[in-house]
């Protein structure tokens, strides 16, 4: 994307398949995010040794989902690794929760690694010549994201605030506070955004997950005023725009969030507070057909 960094792909991005990314110098790197299972942190692992050499190794993790941290151990006992001060807590919650769900995965040998220097709202690295900005502007997909910003090469790491092709999920962060953090990222002037899963892509994937997350705000605001709940508002609702994105399923547990944050104020402090996760996957399941969604790790 620009001399000495690098998107790492994995598509189409769907659960557990996230992106990472490298930013080398002469002696070392950066690489923001590392993967669900211990076979693709592997080939991430060497990739970095491959463009970038050198023995120094930081590793910034986005959020707390084990997709984006499961691998922090490969890069050695020396290696810095850096999130936001509330996702060091959560992964230390949450470890290695995420592999129960689909036991089917060859998961390998996948361990909660916790950060070792974290942060609070911003952090700035010096990556040779180069700066990195890491940014913490409140709850969106989870309550803890980081992104990570090249101001001189008008490059973003989203994390999973925003997604490329794939249905936004708000279940564990906000609506409301992902609307309002995208509309701040979007006056960075990023030319190109690399998501924390799906293609490459640029400034108007925070057009269009805005759109979306709006629409999920109005069907909850319609729900409620029905009677309805999630389940019953995710099925007669008509995806529209958004049927194209994967994981569709994902609308119900948006739809959580979104009928747990009506009528919320604009600096309401509660964004992102805890809700049922088990209730809500199992009415994406029931969204699904029955069917737990696919995990492609």
């Amino acid at each position: 994307m620009a001399d000495g960094v690098y998107a790492y792909l994995q598509l189409p991005g769907g659960w557990c398949l996230s992106n990472s990314g490298i930013v080398a110098s002469p002696d070392g790197a950066v690489v923001v995010d590392t993967l669900a299972t211990e076979s693709r942190n592997r080939r991430l692992v060497a990739a970095v040794d491959g463009l970038a050499p050198g023995s120094r190794r930081t590793v910034v993790n986005t959020h707390f989902h084990g997709d984006h941290h499961f691998g922090n151990h490969m890069f050695g006992p020396q290696a810095m690794i850096i999130a936001h001060e509330r996702a060091r807590i959560e992964m230390d919650e949450a470890g290695l929760a995420l592999t129960q769900l689909w036991p089917e995965v060859e998961w390998g040998d996948v361990r909660v690694t916790l950060p070792s220097v974290t942060f609070s709202d911003r952090l700035q690295l010096h990556i040779g010549d180069r700066a990195a900005e890491l940014i913490h502007l409140g709850p969106a997909h989870t309550t803890n994201d980081a992104v990570v910003w090249l101001p001189q090469d008008k490059i973003l790491f989203a994390g999973d605030i925003v997604l490329s092709g794939a249905t936004p999920f708000n279940l564990m962060g906000s609506v409301e506070g992902a609307l309002r953090v995208i509309g701040e990222l979007a006056q960075f002037g990023a030319e190109t955004v690399v998501c924390g899963h799906g293609p490459l892509t640029g400034p108007e994937v925070f057009e269009q997950t805005i759109a979306y997350l709006t629409w999920i705000q109005r069907l909850a605001a319609e729900g409620s005023a029905d009677g309805i709940g999630p389940l019953e508002a995710a099925r007669r609702a008509e995806l529209g725009d958004f049927a194209g994105l994967i994981d569709s399923e994902r609308l119900v547990g948006n739809l959580y969030r979104a009928y747990a944050e009506q009528g919320a104020e604009p600096r309401d402090g509660d964004l992102g507070a805890p809700l049922d996760v088990i209730a809500a996957f199992d009415d994406m399941v029931s969204y699904n057909d029955g069917q737990v969604p696919e995990c492609l790790a």
